[in-house]
């Protein structure tokens, strides 16, 4: 049984927040459709690598997905998204606000014919709002977050994700939510729409900031690897080279930390006592700690944190985490069969259920490899889908 074998997702979202959040539905059985351009496709197919050029991140963020491409801005598109939506349960988008009702496709017009659709808007800014209509990606929420402003040495410049990090905290944010409003539908009969701001997920994640800020007045600063909430906390280097980091965020754990450094006095000092006093000592706990890790082996290190009991992690590259023990133990990397590249490593599904578990079943398709079968089970006959291809409608 997969927990979520009755839910039909219709996705047509492009790049990274949208799709990620089906992706993640699709992992636990959802039947998603992924529709693309049929002339474009979703710009995500050639973001980052390829090999024998087919993008690797298209293979992960479009795995368990049939797809299929239709211009639900043509006339016979339309036609097609009403068909397809008619008995669907979610539709996740992220067009511009106004962009499906220009197209005839108001979320009023698609409940005329399935009044129990959940609509998930994913915009860069949310549906109303002064910026509402302007572009908007991952990076502007870095940016506007305060993630940005906070991340970095404190004597260098904001500095921005190397990776979809916003758009990936939105994902997660699409998929609770349209998990919430499917479970509503249960007690309304009704779908709703969701709408989400990529800017909003990650300004949560961030944390007390507004908080403090209000209650304070106290704008955060950036930092580095070090915190304003504990310390010691910073990446180490050792002395054959690696980099570990250090975490002390419960009080036991800074105890421990001096303690094994051979500087337990300092946990007898009054600003000890807190982690926000702690990391107003910083320098002195970064020398004690940095010092002796300085002096030994990575390995040597980790084995000594590990019989005190105290927080620390060598800083990984991927080479480092697929070769890793414990990734292995939790199966956090699968490798899946593929008919373009024979065979896709790839990071697991999110997490582990005891009875129902997620599955990646295939990675991510070419461009309109299911519209035959997707149209098909709409009722158009072959004719029909040949007629629609020539008109440019599908794909």
């Amino acid at each position: 049984m997969k927990p979520l074998g009755n839910i039909r997702v219709v996705d047509a979202a492009t790049l990274f927040a949208g799709p990620m959040a089906a992706t993640y539905l699709g992992d636990f059985g959802a039947d998603v459709v992924k529709v693309e351009h049929p002339r474009r496709g979703d710009p995500a197919r050639g973001h980052g690598q390829a090999k024998d050029g087919v993008g690797l991140w298209w293979k992960i963020l479009s795995r368990n997905k049939r797809v299929t491409a239709v211009d639900f801005s043509a006339a016979e598109g339309r036609e097609v998204a009403l068909r397809l939506l008619a008995d669907a349960d979610v539709l996740i988008e992220n067009f511009r606000p106004g962009t499906l009702e220009r197209w005839g496709l108001s979320p009023e017009t698609l409940w005329e014919a399935n009044p129990r659709l959940v609509i998930a808007r994913v915009t860069g800014f949310g549906q109303k709002g002064p910026m509402a209509h302007r572009p908007g990606f991952g990076t502007l929420a870095e940016a506007m977050s305060g993630f940005a402003a906070v991340t970095g040495e404190p004597d260098g410049p904001p500095t921005l994700p190397p990776l979809a990090l916003a758009d990936g905290i939105a994902a997660l944010a699409v998929a609770y939510a349209v998990m919430v409003a499917l479970q509503a539908r249960e007690q309304t009969g009704r779908g709703q729409v969701v709408d989400l701001a990529i800017i909003e997920p990650i300004l949560t994640v961030l944390g007390p900031q507004v908080t403090a800020f209000h209650a304070l007045g106290t704008v955060p600063q950036r930092t580095g690897n070090r915190s304003a909430a504990n310390a010691p906390r910073n990446a180490y280097r050792t002395r054959d080279g690696r980099w570990l980091a250090v975490s002390t965020s419960a009080q036991s754990i800074a105890e421990r930390v001096v303690r094994l450094v051979g500087r337990p006095e300092l946990a007898e000092e009054p600003w000890f006592a807190s982690g926000r006093t702690r990391a107003q000592h910083a320098d002195v706990l970064d020398a004690a700690v940095g010092g002796w890790i300085a002096e030994r082996d990575a390995d040597e290190v980790v084995a000594a944190f590990e019989e005190a009991q105290a927080a620390v992690a060598p800083i990984y590259d991927v080479s480092d985490i697929v070769a890793d023990p414990q990734y292995a133990a939790l199966g956090s990397i699968v490798h899946v069969p593929d008919d373009e590249l024979g065979s896709v490593a790839m990071q697991n599904v999110l997490f582990r259920l005891s009875e129902t578990p997620g599955e990646i079943r295939w990675a991510g398709p070419p461009l309109g490899a299911h519209s035959d079968e997707v149209l098909g089970g709409l009722g158009y006959t072959a004719e029909e889908i040949a007629a629609l291809r020539a008109a440019g409608a599908v794909a």
